[in-house]
């Protein structure tokens, strides 16, 4: 395997991870949709109906709306490091604590109520975003 497939391999499971959470968010949204008889025309925007959607569902369906956010930044800046040279055990390995720390944010945030402890592990990946950003930085300044 050559070592920008490498690179590139956290940013594919980060991928999959927000194709999960698609088919979980649906997988919960419909059939709570169903019980509380809303009329998917009537629920087009947003938020809509949210006060009669259990919070459960409410939290995978804001996940995979983050999933949707701070990892665009992630995304930009792999390939960014793919395509100059970026390579190295150090990115990979951020990488990978990145995508494992998202994964974690998603489980924090669907099946714990604690809003603090989201916010740790978020703020954990977004340090760990902050450093491999500077890491490039450096990287091509110097």
């Amino acid at each position: 395997m050559s070592v920008i497939v490498e690179l590139l391999l956290p940013v594919l499971a980060l991928i999959c991870w927000t194709l999960v959470m698609w088919l979980w968010m649906y997988a919960t949204r419909i059939p709570a949709m169903q019980k509380a008889q809303i009329d998917p025309d009537a629920a087009r925007h947003p938020g809509t109906y949210g006060d009669r959607m259990p919070p459960n569902v409410r939290s995978v369906a804001d996940n995979y709306n983050h999933l949707h956010e701070q990892p665009t930044i992630f995304y930009a800046l792999m390939f960014f490091a793919a395509l100059t040279g970026g390579q190295g055990n150090f990115m990979e390995l951020m990488a990978w604590i990145y995508v494992g720390l998202r994964i974690v944010h998603s489980f924090v945030q669907i099946l714990s109520p604690k809003v603090i402890l989201r916010f740790m592990v978020f703020a954990l990946a977004s340090i760990t975003l902050f450093i491999m950003a500077g890491h490039e930085v450096v990287r091509i300044l110097l």
